[in-house]
């Protein structure tokens, strides 16, 4: 019995001594090896930090720098470790009054803050006031300097397509593992498309304090450190002398400039008025300033180019040509009569006077109203086609190969899609009946009625007959980090349903509207061109003045489209913007001094006229 007691008694001994033993190893072990549980038991000695990367700067395609980074400082609080703090001279190193503190230290605290998390007291100091403050931070246990930077625009040219950068919303960081409180993403333009390029990666370090609040370097030389990855630099498409001229000519002038080079898709200006300064939207100012660009009347915010739905007007004639020519419906030696409007509805669309009847070339260069609602008439109402409803949908089926009626699928966020009324808009719309004739719908023979069209879309238009049947989708992207964009899919040709045959004669109309039709004041010399002037109806006031062109007439290098909106006739307005554009950046010159100072001196918005000399 003893013996049985003697023997559990040494079980029991081995137990306890290897449960110590096991005990002993590790406590070696977290003390002496794994520095994990160093940095738990020390945190306190430990700060950790975000190094933000560098984001990505944007050029132009020539390589003028259109956005770059500036250094600036947040400082950050951690609540839990702020002790015997003198408020008074921390306010006022600050600048700021004691309830402003209260308020922001109670903001850190409550979620989604906690108090023993870093959040940001205060944004954006400027490198001359963070040095001072850097000096006197040890006095501020809790706080340190953050660095960080802004975005600068050397020029302040193309804000909407350029976007700008705010601080994420809540909804992205409660559903990203990226994005924390505080961090800054692109909220339009570039910025936006671009963003995952743009941004970066974040990187973290851990940085030594003292008992003084004071940066004593890395831990461990920064072996748990992770570097930050700066953003990609981008160059993008549009010609900053090209944007800044076109901008200077639509000063005071309500509406929008769109150039694209028709041989890639490329944008090469992209234009917005009135715009604003992109300096405005950039960190702590932006809240305050967009408030202000959201409630000025003019709508600075609102995007233009990419947004703004106009009836084309007489740009549209171009496509009814086309489709008229596919079908077989007209032919360019087709006269029809114009008797001051439309003579089968007793004059109705009226039109301006000029000798008829003309040919096909001849209407495109004196737009002929009359002409196109016969065109129209030929195509919708054609025997071939048994009803109208089929004829229609013919019709409409073409356009919507020129890129119209749906997004065109640009590299640029929010762009809209137009409108191009279907069959069933118009079947509700006539009461549910089963076929009704073009007179019905005359108003789109010379793109009135429900038709709607971006400017994007206006100047893709052009890129199609320039290209005489394809285009490429417009985009704003060159390079990325010094490589090329073929892999985006802007490369691949988009093709319409009309032979390439007939954009030739289409082609010599508008060249004819230069020469001596309805764009003939607005002639280049150097440079003959292509284009076609039109007046958009708004029931909402003065009618809008449109202009569509590409230059030059052979081997094209831009195709534009310009509307000026409450400026009346095409050619007024966007006729002289346009041509002004297209000889600058085709001559490098302009020969036309007298035109460009009356656009430069226009003002449509305030009603001031230049002042003419005796």
């Amino acid at each position: 019995m003893t013996s049985q007691f003697s023997d559990r008694k040494y079980v029991i001994i081995v137990i306890f001594s290897a449960i110590i033993l096991i005990f002993l190893t590790r406590l070696f072990y977290i003390q002496l090896i794994d520095d994990q549980y160093k940095l738990t038991a020390r945190n306190q000695a430990f700060r950790y930090m975000v190094d933000y990367p560098a984001r990505g700067n944007v050029f132009d395609r020539k390589g003028k720098r259109l956005v770059y980074n500036q250094a600036a400082y947040d400082l950050i609080v951690i609540p839990r470790q702020v002790k015997k703090l003198d408020t008074a001279e921390f306010c006022k190193v600050l600048s700021i009054d004691r309830k402003i503190f209260l308020k922001r230290m109670e903001k850190a605290i409550l979620p989604p803050n906690s108090s023993r998390k870093p959040s940001i007291f205060e944004k954006e100091i400027s490198i001359e006031h963070s040095s001072i403050l850097q000096e006197k931070l040890y006095k501020f246990p809790g706080f340190f300097l953050q660095p960080r930077t802004l975005r600068k625009y050397p020029e302040p040219i193309a804000p909407h397509l350029l976007g700008y950068v705010g601080e994420v919303s809540e909804k992205i960081t409660d559903t990203s593992s990226y994005y924390m409180d505080g961090d800054y993403i692109g909220i339009s333009g570039l910025e936006k498309a671009y963003e995952k390029v743009l941004r970066g990666i974040k990187g973290t370090h851990i940085e030594v304090v003292d008992v003084h609040n004071r940066p004593q370097g890395s831990y461990m030389n920064g072996m748990y450190d992770t570097a930050a990855v700066a953003g990609k630099d981008i160059v993008c498409t549009i010609d900053a002398k090209l944007q800044a001229y076109g901008e200077k000519l639509m000063l005071n002038k309500i509406g929008s400039v769109v150039a694209i080079e028709p041989s890639t898709g490329e944008i090469l200006a992209f234009i917005s008025s009135p715009g604003y300064d992109p300096n405005l939207m950039v960190g702590s100012a932006l809240p305050k300033n967009y408030k202000i660009l959201q409630q000025d009347t003019l709508k600075p915010l609102f995007n233009r180019a990419l947004m703004a739905s106009y009836p084309p007007g007489s740009i549209f004639k171009l496509i009814n040509s086309l489709v008229g020519l596919q079908e077989g419906t007209l032919t360019p030696e087709n006269l029809y009569p114009c008797r001051g409007g439309y003579p089968i509805m007793g004059g109705k669309p009226k039109c301006h006077a000029h000798s008829s009847p003309r040919d096909l070339v001849g209407a495109i260069s004196t737009s002929c109203n009359s002409y196109f609602c016969y065109v129209f008439r030929g195509i919708i109402d054609a025997k071939k086609f048994g009803t109208t409803k089929k004829g229609y949908e013919v019709w409409r089926n073409h356009v919507l190969t020129f890129g119209l009626g749906k997004p065109l699928g640009s590299d640029l966020p929010y762009e809209l899609r137009g409108n191009v009324p279907s069959i069933e808009y118009y079947m509700k719309k006539f009461f549910g009946k089963n076929d009704f004739k073009s007179s019905t719908i005359v108003s789109l023979s010379i793109g009135q009625g429900e038709l709607g069209i971006l400017p994007l879309q206006m100047a893709n238009v052009m890129c199609i007959i320039a290209n005489r049947g394809f285009y490429y989708i417009p985009h704003t992207i060159k390079s990325i980090d010094g490589k090329s964009i073929d892999q985006l899919g802007f490369r691949k040709k988009q093709i319409t349903t009309i032979n390439p045959k007939h954009y030739e004669i289409v082609v010599e109309g508008m060249a004819k509207v230069v020469e001596s039709g309805t764009a003939a004041m607005q002639k280049i010399d150097s440079v003959p061109y292509c284009g076609k002037t039109g007046t958009a109806q708004n029931p909402h006031g003065k009618d809008h003045s449109v202009f569509v062109a590409f230059a030059p007439k052979e081997n094209p290098k831009i195709a534009i489209s310009v509307v000026v909106e409450n400026a009346g006739f095409g050619s007024q307005f966007a006729a002289p913007v346009a041509s002004l554009m297209m000889e600058l950046y085709t001559t490098d010159t302009i020969k036309r001094p007298e035109v460009e100072k009356r656009m430069f001196e226009m003002d449509l918005i305030h009603k001031i006229q230049p002042i003419k000399k005796q």
